[in-house]
């Protein structure tokens, strides 16, 4: 028997799934050949190939010899598929929503279920995305973050640690070595479009079970947001008065971005 594949996300039984993969790559071939190469006993494999023409998914082109859908048509139709059922569901999903005024603050845990979410949010944003990464994290969603700067959207980075130029917004935080042990962990901030957050704190020695507060409600949305606006502030005044320096031409932009960039 083949290696569990997706295919059976899409409604392919196991043996379905072992005798497509396997005639995909070996066609034409009987049944006998198909029962070999797939794993599929013989006193099976022909029901599995009827199953599978009558969803039109393998195709007798001779007497006993089978080829299957072109992949890349299974592809189309599985496509098609998903778009279908998604366009369904959220019919039926908007039919029995209710509206509210107020938006749950919830919690995710898990750093890839957490970076999955990030990615989600970096995908959809469309104008703005104000974030504060610790390194590890900021390299998980560098190419995402790049992505979304290349369609247009504006970054505000606040880097938490040494890293490569992502956006024209970008600044390292004064204290990135030592705020790690002063809040227990690496944070994660990011704010889209002032209608999203994902915003906490991945605790040492707790990275998959600190709780991340995902939201879409405006008042945190608004005081976070203001939040990352102020560590910029933080990186010019640490800069002014306490190494007494005084400011690029591209950081006096980024500060008069940023003060006007309620």
């Amino acid at each position: 028997m083949t290696q569990p594949s997706k295919l059976t996300e899409f409604g392919f039984s196991q043996y379905e799934t072992a005798c497509y993969l396997a005639l995909a790559a070996n066609h034409p071939s009987n049944g006998s050949q198909l029962s070999k190469l797939s794993g599929v006993a013989r006193s099976r494999i022909y029901d599995v190939l009827r199953n599978l023409i009558k969803k039109g998914l393998v195709f007798e082109v001779e007497s006993g010899l089978y080829v299957p859908l072109p992949p890349d048509e299974l592809k189309k139709r599985l496509k098609t598929q998903v778009e279908t059922d998604l366009s369904i569901l959220e019919d039926q999903l908007n039919s029995m929503s209710r509206e509210s005024n107020y938006e749950h603050i919830l919690t995710i845990k898990g750093y890839e279920e957490v970076i999955n979410k990030a990615c989600e949010i970096i995908d959809s944003s469309k104008q703005e995305l104000y974030v504060r990464l610790f390194p590890e994290t900021g390299k998980h969603l560098e190419k995402k973050l790049l992505k979304a700067a290349k369609r247009g959207v504006k970054i505000r980075y606040i880097s938490m640690g040494q890293i490569p130029l992502i956006c024209e917004i970008q600044v390292v935080h004064p204290e990135c070595e030592n705020i790690m042990t002063k809040i227990g962990g690496e944070s994660i901030d990011i704010i889209a479009d002032k209608s999203e957050a994902l915003v906490g704190i991945f605790e040492t020695n707790r990275k998959n079970t600190s709780p991340i507060i995902w939201t879409h409600n405006k008042s945190f949305i608004i005081g976070n947001r203001d939040s990352l606006r102020h560590d910029f502030y933080h990186y010019f005044l640490n800069k002014v008065y306490d190494r007494k320096q005084e400011l690029t031409k591209k950081e006096q932009k980024i500060y008069e971005f940023i003060k006007n960039d309620n």
